[in-house]
């Protein structure tokens, strides 16, 4: 096993045993979580925007949202699209834009959503598919583990950690999912809120 192998062996382990130690101490998630409200979309990196330009279709383009927030479009470079919503991202279009043409019209659409990241899902550990997902309204854990594709056969189902902030402290809820993956337990579909962390640690044999 080469250094890096090792450290992540090392990582996971403690991180395991972590959980471990204190799945017992934390409480159950609440079924019910106090909604946080999204009024409107606001782009993030990683999301695929469709830039229309009316009657420009030589300005038209399918653009994604680059690592550091911006976007590049025919006759407009280095635009800021992260954090604003898509309506605002089009207004700006057009403000650049009308140095070139006269009067343009511009849409923005979102086509592929990932979100800013305060508004993701992260899933780590034992999930088959450990990613970030786009938060969706009335989310709920089952509706996670169906994005994720459940937990593998070395989860420890019903040690996992929901770690969500609350007016600025961090949190940590218990939550069962091998009740409700493996036993069928509805009770146990818990809410899950933008910015959650859903950690499934390994289980011991």
């Amino acid at each position: 096993m080469g250094r890096s192998g090792y450290w992540r062996g090392l990582w996971v382990l403690m991180l395991s045993g972590l959980l471990a130690a204190c799945a017992g101490t934390h409480p159950d998630a609440p079924e019910r979580a106090e909604e946080r409200l999204i009024d409107e979309y606001i782009i993030g990196p990683g999301d695929t925007l469709s830039v229309n330009v009316w009657r420009n279709p030589e300005l038209s383009i399918s653009v994604p949202v680059r690592p550091d927030g911006k976007i590049t479009t025919p006759l407009v470079e280095d635009v800021q699209a992260s954090g604003i919503t898509p309506t605002s991202l089009a207004r700006t279009m057009e403000e650049h834009l009308g140095e070139y043409i006269r009067d343009p019209v511009v849409t923005v659409v979102v086509t592929s959503f990932a979100g800013p990241y305060d508004r993701q899902v992260r899933v780590i550990g034992q999930a088959a598919e450990p990613q970030a997902l786009q938060y969706r309204e009335n989310m709920s854990v089952l509706d996670v583990m169906i994005a994720v594709g459940g937990i593998t056969d070395f989860a420890a189902g019903n040690r996992a950690v929901i770690i969500r902030d609350e007016d600025g402290e961090r949190k940590q809820y218990r939550v069962r999912l091998d009740d409700l993956i493996n036993g069928g337990d509805i009770s146990a579909n818990v809410d899950i809120l933008p910015g959650d962390t859903l950690i499934i640690p390994e289980r011991f044999f």
